[in-house]
Formats: structure tokens, sequence, C-alpha cells
């Protein structure tokens, strides 16, 4: 009887626990209310929020420390595996950045679940174990994906959420914040919603502006034409760009040391978005809002600190949009041209390659050499053309771009939409720009006039512009 009762005891709080991503969603939804009503301001706060949450989401009292670490993780710290709570919000009051690891781990938990191990679901083969209490990763493959979290239906694994922390940057009238917006992000809060009805919602919340990190893509492609035209000079050479996706990035570097001497010097265009900014605005923080989680591990890496200051991923935008009761579908919209169809494009797999062709055959259009691109997404594809130029195979293409998410960033694991919806949303919303290419993107040269450039070669032959430009 005691052992059935105890398998009955076990049931129970598995059911509680199942389907968990969903519930740490709302989990965070209830914090941010909380936070930004100025309801949580010591420890006592956080127990009545535990206990609100217990309640509201028929969790019991044997489910309280699992509770407890969750809503620390989505406070962006990290989990103390069931200590009461102490200095919580005055580290949170106190922090400028999110401390590594991004990915926690929660203790106690992976007893419920059924898998032997978690290395079905790593699709980067960094054969993640379930050991004792909690998932190890037994070596260095990770790349920082986050297919695991996104997996784990127990809540063993999360990201920590970086939103709590820029509460108060935004209430503060001193402080100059702006919302870097991925251009995946079009469609990701209704279809027929607006870029400019984002810009609206973002200020609602306290930011100056909305910038698309478009445009910033729009001036990397222009620097990887001239990459490509300096590099590639034979029907043997090739170039692989090293635009937006760390996924690509490092599985590249960590994997195919051999390859990545062919890889761009280039930082991603969330990193250019954010050292732009900065420099035209002193003191400005920059926020990214991306459909990944890997981001949040890129703004860490020692070569790139301090150009963002925090990641927010779509799913959790979404969230705090339904905490703070704003409803970007209903507000007017103040609409800008800021990117080209090339930088918007970069979403979706091969919008990189066209977007850096368009250029190239604007620099030298008699070109004998011309741009002959080999786009792949989905790790597995990606490995496998690696392993193809690593063996001296011809892959019949000298403009190498890889994509870690299948469809590209529209099919991150933190988008709000299907893959497929989601590409079709961003071609339009490409198409719908009145600038064709990078190259004809006139806010590129306003930028670029006020970092002191008289041209657009500047981007590689002007210091201070080539350095905002590339990887230290």
């Amino acid at each position: 009887m005691t052992g059935n009762a105890g398998g009955g005891a076990r049931d129970e709080r598995k059911s509680r626990l199942a389907g968990f991503q969903e519930k740490r969603m709302k989990i965070f939804g209830e914090l941010v209310k909380m936070y930004w009503n100025g309801q949580l301001n010591n420890a006592e706060d956080l127990n009545r929020l535990t206990a609100h949450i217990r309640d509201k989401f028929g969790f019991t009292e044997q489910d309280e420390p699992f509770i407890m670490d969750h809503i620390r993780i989505a406070m962006g710290l990290d989990p103390r595996q069931g200590q009461p709570y102490s200095d919580e919000l005055d580290l949170v009051r106190k922090s400028n950045a999110i401390s590594e690891p991004i990915i926690a781990k929660i203790q106690g938990v992976c007893e419920f679940c059924d898998s032997e191990d978690c290395s079905g679901i790593c699709k980067h083969e960094a054969f993640i174990y379930r050991r004792n209490e909690e998932p190890v990763v037994v070596n260095d493959k990770c790349l920082t994906c986050g297919r695991c979290v996104t997996s784990c239906d127990f809540g063993a694994l999360a990201d920590k959420i970086e939103f709590i922390p820029l509460i108060d940057m935004l209430k503060d009238e001193n402080t100059t914040v702006f919302a870097a917006v991925a251009p995946a992000i079009a469609g990701q809060f209704g279809e027929n919603v607006s870029l400019g009805q984002l810009r609206t919602a973002f200020k609602l919340m306290g930011f100056a502006d909305m910038i698309e990190v478009a445009m910033f893509a729009d001036i990397l492609t222009i620097r990887e034409a001239f990459e490509f035209n300096r590099l590639v000079k034979t029907e043997e050479d090739f170039f692989l760009t090293s635009c937006c996706c760390p996924v690509w990035f490092n599985l590249t570097k960590k994997g195919y040391p051999e390859m990545f001497k062919h890889m761009s010097p280039s930082v991603s265009p969330m990193i250019a978005a954010g050292r732009f900014l900065k420099e035209l605005y002193d003191g400005a923080k920059v926020v990214f809002f991306a459909p990944c989680i890997a981001k949040k591990q890129e703004i860490n890496e020692p070569e790139l600190r301090g150009a963002i200051d925090f990641v927010v991923n779509f799913r959790e935008l979404a969230e705090i949009f339904n905490a703070l009761d704003i409803h970007p579908e209903q507000l007017p919209g103040e609409e800008k041209d800021q990117a080209s169809l090339g930088g918007r494009i970069y979403a979706r797999t091969g919008g990189v390659s066209f977007s850096v062709k368009t250029v190239v055959n604007r620099l030298e259009p008699r070109r004998v050499i011309k741009l002959k691109a080999k786009k792949v997404d989905g790790v597995r594809n990606c490995k496998e053309l690696l392993e193809a130029l690593s063996s001296g195979k011809d892959v019949n293409a000298n403009f190498i771009e890889g994509m870690g998410c299948e469809g590209g960033c529209v099919g991150g694991p933190r988008t709000n939409v299907d893959k497929e919806i989601s590409a079709k949303i961003v071609n339009e919303y490409g198409e719908d720009s009145l600038i064709m290419t990078p190259f004809d993107n006139l806010n590129v040269m306003k930028i670029l006039r006020q970092l002191g450039a008289n041209a657009v070669e500047d981007i590689v032959d002007n210091e201070k512009i080539s350095a905002l430009l590339t990887r230290e």
C-alpha cells in the first residue's frame, strides 16, 4: 500500500510539472506584473508571489522550491536549489548584465522524465545525459542553441530571462534604452501588426526608439561584399560568411578549425547595432529582441561583450506585452523605412547570400569570378557541408551561408509563428521596403558620415568603422 501510495504521489507531481514550458512563461508574466507595478520589494513579497503561483497553477507546497528557482531564473539569476529568498531583489537592481551560465539546471526534476537520457533532443551531438538529479553536458560541443531547453517538458533546463533587470532602466528618465529588433520579428505578433505599431509598443514601455537590426545587416552586407571581392580571386577560393548565426559560427570554430580560417571576420548585425548605437549615443543601453536563445550567449563572448546589454526573445516579449496590457494591433503605427529588402530577408535561409550578391554585382559588375552561393540550414546540413569542404569536395560555390535553425532565424526556438508563415511574412515585409538593396540605403551613409566616413568604401577603409564591424 505504501509503495502504491508513493507511486500515486509521484504520478500526481509528474502531472503537475508536465508541460512546464508554457507554465514557465506564465510565471514570468506574473513576475513582470508585480515588479513593474512596484509590488516586489523584499523577500516576503517574493514568498507571496510563490504562493500565488502555487495556487494559481495547482502546485503544492512540495513544489515550492522548484517554483522559487524558476522565479529566480525568470529574474535572470542562478537557481539556489531550495534555499529561501534573501538578496535576490538587491542583485536584480544592481545588475547591468546577466551572468553565465545562461542555461540553468534545476535538480530533482529529471526523475519524472521517462527518457533514459537527453541525447536525442540535441541536434548538435553534444551528448547531454541525464545523470543523477540533473542533465550533464559531457563535452564541449554545446553550441548554446537552446533546443534542449525548449524540449525539456519538466523544466529541468531553463534559459535565464533578461527583462526584470531592464525594468528599472526603462523607468529611469536619465537612461536611454533602444530596442534593437531582429529581422525575423515581422509577423511575430500578428500577421497584420506592422513594425511601426511595434515601435509604438516599445515606446510605451519606455524605450527611446525601436531600431531595425536589418539596417545594420545592410552595412554588414556591404562589408561582406568587399571582403568577398578581396578574398575570392580564383576558382578555388571560397568564403564563409559569419553574419547572423552564432550556432553556425561556433559549429565552424569548434569543429572545423581549418574551415574557420575562411570565415569572415565580421560581427553579427546584432553586435554591429549595439556598437554603432553606443558610439552615436553616449551612455545608451541596447536590448536585442531575438527568435532564439543562442544570442543570449553571443553577447557574453569576451570579444563581443558590451555591445548589447540584454537579449529578450519573441516568446518572452509576447508575455511582457500581455503582462503590461499592451496590444500592438490596437496601436497607431510609427512607420520608418530603415532597411532594404536585402537586410530584412536576412531572417530566412538564403537572405544573406541574396543580399551580398546584389552588392558584389554593384561593386564589380564585370567581375570574372562571380559569386556562387551555397546556403544551408539546420545543423545536420551545416555539418555535412563543412565535412564536404574539409574533405576537399567541390561544392560548386564560393560563398557559403549557414544557419543553425531550419528555415533560418524564422525557425528559431523562441518564435511565436510557424516558420513557413514567418518566412512568407518576412519576404513580404522586405518587398515593402522602398530601398531595394543595401547599396541604395541612404540611412547607411547617414550613419557612416556621423562616424567620419566620406564614401561607402570607408566601411573597410575607415579605422573606427572597420573596428566596429570586426571581431577583436
